[in-house]
């Protein structure tokens, strides 16, 4: 049975878009590792943050870090990203550890005003109860903003599609370790279905926006509305040809085996994942490689899927 808090709204409210997808404290830069074994949580939320990897979005052109203002063009319509600078008036300041946890495992918000699914919570659900406290850690030492959220003209198809998508969604809760298997396998899968996200653009969605369960990873579309490939392993559609040095060299520096490069919308993700360590790289890639090949994309066409550039 699908898991919702009790505090579910059920009333008609603008819904208040997009992601508080954490950001570096510096776009690009290298953070802290969490193996590091330092006790700092806001050390270790920083480095998370980082993976997460949405700087991009929270930053308006010429804005201020973290401080919101930027216009996205997302499947469930127009939103604008929301000030998460600690600010008490305009910013999340005055959330607690409870509302914080809201937002991010069930999309709601403090007010009881839920977000669109174009703010990934239904990978932040499965989201170990210390990342979420380390993230709000990190979050807090941030410089306060003073900049009030921008709304969007209501859309309302698309709230409701939104609303309706979720609800078909699973959201499971905390990440549980998988006992049959090792230690470096289950950091890879944490990585990859909670603050990577993988699946976000790599797996279809049927036409409510609802991710196919049963298709995890074999391809989709992204932010963009390009292709983004299957990244199963199968040998003629998916990742199945490469080693695990390829896909580590991947998401260190965005280079393919044919020595291409990513572009777009996984060109800012390498940017992310540049910033891993070594062992988390390696650890998302023997997850990927252990992985049963599926071999198609969202769009029916595994060539059109393996050739984009924007994969």
């Amino acid at each position: 049975m699908r898991q919702l808090p009790y505090r579910f709204s059920r009333k008609t409210q603008t819904l208040r878009a997009a992601a508080l997808a954490l950001l570096p404290a510096l776009a690009g830069a290298r953070l802290p590792p969490a193996a590091a074994g330092a006790d700092d949580a806001a050390a270790r939320g920083a480095y998370l943050a980082a993976t997460a990897g949405c700087s991009q979005c929270h930053t308006a052109e010429r804005g201020a870090p973290y401080a919101g203002g930027r216009v996205l063009e997302t499947r469930f319509g127009a939103v604008v990203t929301p000030n998460i600078t600690p600010d008490r008036r305009t910013g999340i300041g005055g959330w607690s550890a409870a509302d914080f946890a809201q937002a991010m495992r069930w999309g709601i918000a403090p007010d009881d005003s839920r977000y669109l699914p174009a703010f990934p919570f239904p990978f932040y659900n499965r989201l170990e109860p210390r990342d979420l406290a380390d993230l709000k850690a990190f979050l807090d030492r941030l410089p306060a903003v003073s900049r009030v959220n921008r709304a969007v003209a209501p859309q309302p198809f698309a709230a409701a599609r939104g609303a309706v998508a979720v609800l078909a969604m699973d959201l499971p809760g905390p990440w549980r370790p998988d006992p049959g298997k090792g230690a470096v396998w289950n950091r890879g899968a944490y990585l990859v279905a909670t603050i990577g996200r993988c699946g976000d653009c790599h797996t279809p969605r049927n036409w409510l926006g609802a991710l196919d369960p049963d298709r995890v990873l074999a391809g989709g579309i992204d932010g963009e509305g390009h292709a983004a490939p299957d990244i199963t392993p199968d040998a003629a559609a998916g990742i199945g040809r490469w080693s695990l040095g390829d896909i580590v060299t991947l998401l260190e520096d965005g280079q393919k085996p044919d020595f291409d490069f990513v572009g777009g919308a996984m060109g800012e993700v390498v940017k992310s994942t540049a910033g891993l360590d070594d062992a988390d790289r390696r650890a998302i890639a023997i997850y990927l490689k252990s992985l049963p090949p599926i071999g198609s994309s969202a769009t029916g066409s595994p060539q059109k899927a393996r050739s984009s550039k924007k994969d």
